[in-house]
């Protein structure tokens, strides 16, 4: 074992009050990394940091900001086939979705830095004679940032990069499952040349170091991306606070991908699995509702029951595997429960949900695929977060549509169909914030936003250009010059 990896506050690197340990899911027998645990009085030093630093910060120049954000987005983009292979190694994604993921926090760093030289602001005049106006945004002051563990660098680098970005400072709360990859993103921003205390890393509990940011008068807002339960919390929590905080959830999803008679079957087949189980179908965007029209439903079964039969399932860090581990005993225990709850309402355990043995011992399941589902059942409801997906028949596109949005949630939803009139009306019909067709549900550039509806998300957009909504707030001027 190496050294306890430390917090960062203001600056330096500071010992924690206990420690948090990183198991490799893909073999319980490999410890990742043991790192400090942050109490409360660590998390309100880096308040007290990041809240002593954000005058001069929020007040430099573009150039400053652009520097330290390209750099960072250098060398993860250098490091990504390392860093990688430590995310696939402590979370349980495959390798290549490992670096792609990695990668993706790279570019998203490089797009905010080109961002933070195309900040501008508007100059008008006034109704009244002789009066100008100016219209600018500017940064919120300290932001914490509460990130989960299913994509453990992506998310911190969509919320850390916009924020840095628009003149805020940030205190960085990692999920305590998975710290590897955030401290390694934090080590790389402390070597950016940012001010001391600009931005801090508190490993901890969200009992502790979660309500310490929530509780804090001088914390102007929070984002948040994790379970509703948790979100609903933090929305209270902010809006009882003195004063009131800002804040951003990003929560569920139970997202329907509706399979039409005149859809490739080959590409709807791809699609599914593609969406439903890859990255051990533990994403918000998963496709868990496979919405099938009755002219094609049979066929489709069969045709991806045969492709489910050849996913690899192993060490995330082999070759050739298509899907690795849960996350951990919980989340497994979680899916297990939700295949019972699933044959005990009368659905089908058509293929999967067994749990597999390999080398090494690890939270191994075989991708499940439920037939004989319907929208009322608690399994096309509620959100599993696991490799588990349940096919619903619908009569025709009309039902399909309407069965799509009987949901509490609104995240990401799709369509595969060769009908460019039911493409047309389901992406302006679907009550969802992302919309795929012929694409799978999971998968959004670095560059557009992301968010959904309903009980999926509240708030402002993250991602893209969009971010400076949550990010800023606008400041109205007006100068008489006489």
């Amino acid at each position: 074992m190496t050294a306890i990896l430390k917090n960062f506050i203001g600056g330096e690197w500071v010992d924690g009050s206990g420690i948090t340990r990183n198991i490799n899911p893909s073999n319980t027998n490999d410890v990742v990394g043991e790192y400090a645990r942050a109490d409360r009085a660590q998390t309100e030093k880096a308040i007290a940091a990041a809240k002593a630093a954000f005058p001069a910060w929020s007040r430099s120049t573009p150039q400053e900001r652009y520097d330290a954000l390209n750099k960072i987005a250098t060398e993860i983009l250098a490091r990504r086939e390392e860093l990688g292979k430590l995310l696939a190694r402590e979370e349980g994604k495959t390798l290549p979705e490992g670096i792609g993921e990695v990668a993706r926090a790279g570019q998203i760093f490089a797009f905010f830095a080109g961002e933070a030289l195309r900040l501008t602001g508007e100059k008008g005049s006034s109704v009244r004679p002789g009066i100008d106006v100016e219209i600018t945004r500017e940064g919120l002051g300290v932001v914490g940032l509460i990130t989960p563990w299913n994509f453990p660098i992506a998310i911190p680098a969509w919320k850390i990069a916009p924020a840095l970005c628009y003149g805020n400072t940030v205190v960085f709360k990692p999920a305590e499952l998975v710290p590897g990859s955030g401290h390694a993103l934090s080590e790389i921003i402390a070597r950016s040349g940012l001010p001391a205390g600009v931005f801090n890393l508190v490993v901890g509990s969200g009992s502790v170091v979660g309500q310490t940011l929530l509780e804090h008068p001088d914390v102007s807002a929070i984002s948040f991306t994790g379970s509703v339960s948790t979100g609903r919390k933090i929305a209270q929590a902010c809006v009882l606070s003195t004063p009131m905080k800002k804040f951003q959830l990003e929560m569920g999803g139970k997202n329907p991908l509706v399979v039409l008679d005149d859809a490739d079957l080959k590409v709807a087949v791809e699609v599914a699995v593609n969406g439903s189980y890859f990255s051990t179908g533990q994403r918000c965007t998963a496709s868990s509702r496979l919405i099938v029209t009755a002219g094609i439903h049979d066929r489709f079964v069969e045709a991806l029951t045969e492709r489910m039969k050849g996913l690899v399932v192993d060490d995330a860090l082999k070759s050739g595997v298509h899907v690795g581990p849960v996350v951990d005993q919980s989340q497994l225990d979680q899916d297990l429960r939700y295949l019972k709850i699933g044959q005990d309402e009368g659905a089908k355990l058509h293929w999967g949900g067994e749990l597999l043995n390999r080398e090494a011992p690890g939270f191994y399941m075989q991708p499940a695929l439920f037939t004989g589902v319907t929208n009322a059942m608690r399994i096309a409801r509620e959100e599993i977060f696991g490799p588990v997906a349940g096919v619903i028949k619908a009569r025709d596109y009309e039902e399909a549509l309407a069965i799509a949005n009987d949901t509490e949630f609104g995240l990401a939803a799709g369509v595969c169909t060769s009908s460019l009139k039911y493409a047309s009306h389901f992406k302006r019909n679907s009550e969802a914030g992302m919309v795929m067709v012929n694409l799978p549900t999971a998968g959004v550039d670095y560059h557009v936003p992301f968010g959904g509806r309903k009980g999926s998300s509240y708030g402002a957009r993250e991602q893209g250009a969009y971010a400076r909504e949550f990010y800023t707030t606008v400041k109205t001027a007006y100068t008489n010059p006489d």
